[in-house]
């Protein structure tokens, strides 16, 4: 319980560290950045990677022995993650070019801040280090586990509504992303490449096809969408059944969980 408490108050230290520098620093950092050179999504992640400090610092105090690539499921296979993320995004894919105009305006920027950058570091952040740490290296069980980065993560993106409805859609369709891509990333044995490529397949697809301003999309977006969520829960439930594994998340650790899992 001891080491449990200890973990909860350096992974909340850590973020709120994170928070406040990220909100007072970010856009200033990034702009001195940019004079260097002269391109703005690179100085976009480069400043990422600098705000991610005192996330590094906080894993670290976490996991000595087992390493920051281990203890945020970075030391997993790329390819397996990059092969489930386009299998699951195709549908997307598929009916947005039948449905949406190619977007003939995106741009490298676009490219490097809205789709990279947001996939990797936000699926680095949120659920390798904010609810994977937690999760992993706490008795808490999965619900108190995601549901603080889940809520801050539909709220992240509250800046694309303009009105009542629309942002508690954008909040819902968020918030409930959150708690789904944790599920997957816990389910495929904390590989944090299998979110972070399904991320940004799915934020692609999005710029791809000028499919909406906003991640609520409409109805016809948001069936392919739902088809894509399918296919990352069915195929995820029919791996581990074909292969004689049990699900990850049930109901004895939903949540408190007896032990600590390993990190």
């Amino acid at each position: 319980m001891k080491n449990s408490t200890k973990t909860l108050l350096i992974v909340l230290i850590s973020f709120g560290v994170y928070f406040i520098l990220d909100d007072l620093y970010f856009n200033s950092l990034r702009k001195w950045i940019f004079e260097f050179t002269n391109q703005l999504g690179v100085s976009h992640i480069i400043t990422y990677s600098i705000s991610a400090t005192p996330l590094i610092l906080g894993t670290l105090l976490i996991s000595r022995r087992s390493g920051i690539l281990k203890s945020l499921g970075l030391d997993k296979s790329i390819f397996n993650g990059f092969l489930f993320a386009l299998i699951c995004t195709l549908p997307m894919y598929i009916g947005f070019a039948f449905i949406f105009d190619f977007n003939t305006e995106i741009s490298i920027n676009s490219i490097l801040i809205s789709i990279i950058s947001a996939g990797f570091f936000e699926e680095l952040f949120f659920r390798g280090f904010l609810f994977g740490l937690v999760f992993r290296k706490t008795t808490l069980g999965f619900i108190p586990s995601v549901f603080f980065g889940a809520v801050y993560f539909g709220v992240l993106h509250l800046y694309q509504s303009t009105d009542l409805l629309e942002m508690i859609g954008v909040f819902s369709i968020t918030f409930l992303g959150g708690i789904l891509f944790a599920w997957v990333y816990t389910e495929w044995k904390f590989n944090i490449y299998i979110p972070i490529f399904l991320h940004i397949f799915m934020n692609l697809s999005w710029e791809l096809f000028s499919v909406s301003e906003t991640a609520l999309g409409n109805v016809y977006s948001n069936i392919f969408r739902f088809v894509t969520i399918g296919l990352i829960i069915g195929l995820t439930v029919l791996y581990k059944r074909q292969n004689g594994l049990s699900l990850e998340i049930n109901k004895r650790n939903l949540l408190l969980k007896r032990k600590i899992n390993s990190v």
